[in-house]
């Protein structure tokens, strides 16, 4: 689902939400009050679309030594391009699930109820 400004959507999924806070002035900072846990189906409007997801340290790897094989892969002494070969061979599943998952994007969403979830993952919500 692509998830653009304004879109209603609610969630897929409970999300459960901790933080530290300062309870008073002068109490100890830090310390969990309690937790937020916002109930699957909750609808809202996505205020803001961020941007691309970090792909993760795999797969940013795994483009990395693609790149380093394409580039110089012809001029590699042949126990090195096979190591290289075998390493991105063990990188394949995380690309292959990038891939299918695609790059997805992080969004702002203000909920019917007031709360605001910011940095959120789109693949927690579904058109409402």
């Amino acid at each position: 689902m692509t998830l653009t400004e304004g879109r209603r959507v609610k969630l897929a999924t409970d999300i459960g939400l901790a933080e530290a806070v300062a309870l008073t002035e002068g109490s100890a900072t830090g310390a969990v009050a309690g937790l937020l846990i916002l109930a699957a189906g909750t609808e809202g409007t996505v205020d803001r679309v961020v941007g691309e997801r970090d792909p993760g340290p795999e797969v940013r790897e795994y483009e990395r030594l693609t790149s380093l094989l394409d580039s110089f892969g012809h001029d590699m002494p042949p126990q090195s391009k096979r190591e290289l070969k075998e390493k991105i061979a063990s990188l394949e599943p995380a690309w292959t699930a990038h891939q299918a998952h695609g790059a997805g994007v992080t969004v702002r969403v203000r909920f019917d109820n007031g709360l605001v979830l910011d940095g959120a993952r789109d693949d927690v919500f579904t058109p409402a």
